[in-house]
C-alpha cells in the first residue's frame, strides 16, 4: 500500500474469506499493551507486534464472532538505507519470541503464579516454604528413617539436599507443563500468539522454587564445607544451563501431549523408575554392585540424562571441585539436543494445536 501506516489483513468471517485494508493506529499504551491485549483477548484490539500498533475491528455476527487474522507484511525497499531483515530461522524464533512477547510471557508467569497460591493464607510466602518444607521431607526420611550402605556418607543429609534441586526442578516441569496447553485451550482459541509461551512460563513458575533451593543448598554447603566456598558459585552457572535443557524438554512434552494424550500419563509412569535411577539418593561410586557390574554403573551413568545433570550440581557444592569434563560436555550437548527437540516438536504440530485442544 502506498500508505505505511496501512497494512495488510486477512478476514475470515465463518465460511468466507476476503482481503481488506484496515487503518492502524499507535498504541497509547506503547511497548507494554502487548500482555494486555493478548490475555484480555479483547475482540476489538488485536496487537500485531512491533511497532507497536493496534487494528480496530468491531464487526460482528449474532451466530459467530468475526476472527481477524492479521499478518503484517514487511516491505523491503529497495534503495539506499533499506534495512533488510535477517533470515527467518523457525527453531531459533521459537525461543526467540520470549524475548519479543516478553511483556505477555511476564503477565502469563504472573497469572500462574498467583493462580498456584489463590485463596491460601500464605499467598507467594508457599514460594519458599514448600521447597524448604520438601527438602525437610526428604531428609528425615532417608538420612534418619531409612539407612543403607549407600547412605553412609560424610554429611548425608548435606549429599542429599545437593542433588534435590535439579531432581524436583525437572520433574514437577515437566508434569506441570505437560497439560499446560490443555489448561489455557480457552486462551489458545480466542487470539494466536506464540504458544511455546504457555509451557515455558510454568517451567518459569517452578524456577522460583528451584532457585530457592539452590540458594539454600548454597549457603548450607559454604557453611558446612569450607572446601566448598571457592567452587559453590560454580552451581549457579550449572543450574542456568539446567534450566535451558529443562525447558527445552518441557516444550517438546506440552507440545506432544496437546496431539496425543498419552504422553502425559507416559511421563508420569516414567518419573518414579527414573527418580531411582538417577544418584539423588547415593553415590555411583558406593552402589553393591559397582564392583561386580561395572557395565550397571556405567549404564547409569551415560544412559540417563539426569545422572550428569545431578553431578555437575553436586560437585562444586558437596565435592568442592569442578565437575567431570566428562559430565559438562555431557550436560550442554543434552541441553542442546533438547532445546532443539523442543523447537522442532513445537513447530510440527503449532498449526494443530488450536483445534486438537
Amino acid at each position: 500500500p502506498d500508505d505505511p501506516d496501512e497494512r495488510l489483513a486477512i478476514t475470515q468471517n465463518g465460511g468466507s474469506r476476503l482481503r481488506t485494508r484496515i487503518k492502524m493506529k499507535p498504541c497509547a499504551a506503547g511497548t507494554r499493551c502487548a500482555a494486555r491485549c493478548f490475555v484480555l483477548g479483547r475482540p476489538d484490539m488485536f496487537h500485531i507486534g512491533a511497532p507497536c500498533v493496534l487494528a480496530s475491528h468491531s464487526r460482528s455476527t449474532p451466530r459467530r464472532r468475526t476472527v481477524i487474522l492479521i499478518r503484517v507484511l514487511t516491505r523491503s525497499a529497495g534503495g539506499h538505507g533499506s534495512r533488510q531483515d535477517p533470515p527467518y530461522n523457525p527453531l531459533m524464533a521459537v525461543y526467540g519470541d520470549l524475548y519479543r512477547y516478553r511483556e505477555l510471557f511476564a503477565s502469563l508467569f504472573q497469572r500462574d503464579l498467583r493462580a498456584k497460591y489463590k485463596g491460601s493464607a500464605l499467598g507467594l510466602v508457599w514460594t519458599l516454604a514448600l521447597p524448604v518444607t520438601l527438602m525437610l521431607v526428604y531428609l528425615v526420611v532417608f538420612s534418619v528413617m531409612w539407612k543403607s550402605p549407600t547412605t553412609d556418607v560424610d554429611y548425608y543429609w548435606l549429599f542429599l539436599l545437593c542433588g534435590l534441586p535439579p531432581w524436583v526442578f525437572f520433574a514437577t516441569s515437566l508434569q506441570s507443563s505437560a497439560r499446560s496447553l490443555l489448561e489455557n485451550a480457552s486462551l489458545i482459541r480466542k487470539v494466536r500468539f506464540p504458544r511455546q509461551l504457555v509451557p515455558l512460563s510454568i517451567v518459569a513458575t517452578q524456577l522460583v522454587a528451584f532457585v530457592v533451593m539452590t540458594a539454600i543448598v548454597i549457603v548450607l554447603a559454604m557453611i558446612v564445607l569450607p572446601g566448598s566456598r571457592a567452587t559453590a558459585w560454580l552451581a549457579i552457572p550449572i543450574a542456568a544451563v539446567i534450566v535451558l535443557f529443562v525447558s527445552g524438554l518441557s516444550l517438546a512434552v506440552a507440545s506432544a501431549n496437546a496431539i496425543y494424550r498419552d504422553i502425559e500419563f507416559v511421563v508420569a509412569a516414567l518419573l518414579l523408575p527414573l527418580f531411582f535411577l538417577t544418584p539423588v539418593l547415593y553415590s555411583l561410586e558406593q552402589l553393591p554392585g559397582a564392583a561386580t557390574h561395572p557395565w550397571l554403573i556405567d549404564l547409569i551413568q551415560w544412559g540417563n540424562p539426569l545422572t550428569p545433570v545431578v553431578e555437575c550440581f553436586r560437585a562444586p557444592l558437596f565435592l568442592g571441585e569442578v565437575p567431570a569434563t566428562a559430565d559438562l560436555v555431557y550436560l550442554v550437548v543434552e541441553t542442546i539436543v533438547a532445546l532443539v527437540l523442543g523447537a522442532v516438536v513445537f513447530n510440527a504440530v503449532d498449526d494443530r494445536i488450536a483445534a486438537e485442544v
